[in-house]
């Protein structure tokens, strides 16, 4: 019964330690490196949420691009809203620094 307590007690103590790495790995990563992102509606059509559907495309969201200022044209690049910090809006470049709109 002593041996049962004190495994359990070792599980608890590895679990705690784990998390308190896993956690501040996990929130550097999405912050820095990638992270997870749904689009929903029609704006992207038809590269993604093909035919209207009501289910939302997931992507997946390069930082590194970004922090380099590597943003190419055709690219789809996500924007924080104004009005809203926790909506994302996600947008196609059309246009680079430089380009001349008619």
């Amino acid at each position: 019964m002593a041996q049962a307590q004190g495994l359990g007690k070792r599980y608890i103590k590895a679990f705690f330690k784990g998390f308190f790495v896993a956690v501040p790995v996990t929130v550097t990563f999405l912050d820095r490196v990638a992270c997870v992102a749904r689009v929903e509606g029609a704006s992207m059509q038809p590269s993604l949420n093909p035919g209207g559907r009501k289910a939302s495309d997931v992507v997946l969201l390069n930082h590194w691009s970004i922090r380099n200022y590597d943003v190419q044209r055709g690219d789809i690049v996500s924007l924080v809203s104004p009005r809203n910090p926790e909506q994302k809006i996600i947008k196609r470049v059309i246009a680079l620094e430089g380009d001349i709109i008619k």
